[in-house]
């Protein structure tokens, strides 16, 4: 069991470690943090006005109306946008939507284990440069690494059916390639996928953001499965896709359109 979570402890350990350090960094500076918070907590229509009025119209009648759609949950909407932008290494605007996040009821630990996975599925940097913006927030809303998920928490139960066949594919695939990844990616499903703090749906909602946000399509079959097994039903990915495509931009939406489609149709 040692060996088969030394990734996940790795990122999870250090992820809590950088947040307790950066934390108290921002409790010794809250006069400074406070008078910057003002100013950084979202880009501003005045903002927005001084160099593109046209900007700041579309960002009022089309982004931040996003969150009227009842399509899909202000709590989602809030998750799957700060899986995007940690995806796409925005942390300019991060620290507004984690705000906005965790205000719709997603919960700092869901937050962190945000974080974790897709250190995994975006690469190491995206998910320790978020840190710096998150632990500034958790710093002013006096969140402490006791509300975090456990570096090695007891794991949920393994589907060893499921299992079995995904690691089957993976041997035939990339087995003659390289072992090393055979055996990071069995590690990944036995150890990432089973953290308790993040729903399997909600697991499987931000992986397949991270895909479409990375232009990753090759991946979305997989992935989208098992979110719709894991509970994500046509309509939400419907008004999940409508979301995404104003934080991932137009081109990588529509490149993975083709792909969801496909998945849609063989489960209708």
């Amino acid at each position: 069991m040692t060996r088969t979570r030394t990734l996940t402890t790795a990122l999870a350990g250090a992820a809590a470690t950088s947040l307790l350090f950066l934390t108290a960094c921002s409790s010794e500076e809250d006069a400074s943090a406070d008078d910057n918070s003002a100013g950084q907590a979202s880009v501003g229509t005045a903002d927005l006005d001084s160099v593109s009025p046209a900007l700041a119209r579309y960002d009022s009648e089309e982004v931040q109306a996003l969150w009227d759609d009842d399509s899909v949950s202000a709590r989602d909407r809030g998750l799957v946008t700060v899986a995007a932008l940690i995806s796409t290494g925005q942390t300019a605007e991060l620290g507004a939507y984690v705000e906005r996040a965790l205000d719709d009821g997603v919960t700092p630990a869901e937050i962190s284990e945000t974080v974790t996975h897709l250190g995994f599925y975006t690469g190491w940097p995206n998910a320790t440069s978020a840190v710096s913006e998150i632990s500034e927030i958790f710093a002013d809303r006096d969140i402490s690494t006791d509300e975090l998920p456990e570096a090695e928490p007891e794991l949920m139960p393994l589907d060893e059916e499921a299992e079995a066949e995904r690691a089957q594919t993976v041997e035939e695939d990339v087995g003659d390639v390289s072992r090393g990844i055979v055996d990071g990616t069995e590690r990944l499903f036995n150890d990432l996928w089973l953290r308790p703090d993040l729903e399997p749906r909600d697991r499987s909602m931000i992986t397949v953001v991270s895909l479409i946000a990375t232009a990753q399509s090759d991946q979305i079959t997989f992935h989208l499965n098992r979110a719709m097994d894991n509970g994500l039903t046509a309509e939400e990915v419907d008004g999940l896709l409508t979301h995404v495509i104003y934080f991932t931009g137009w081109p990588k939406t529509m490149t993975a359109i083709p792909v969801v489609q496909d998945v849609l149709d063989s489960r209708a």
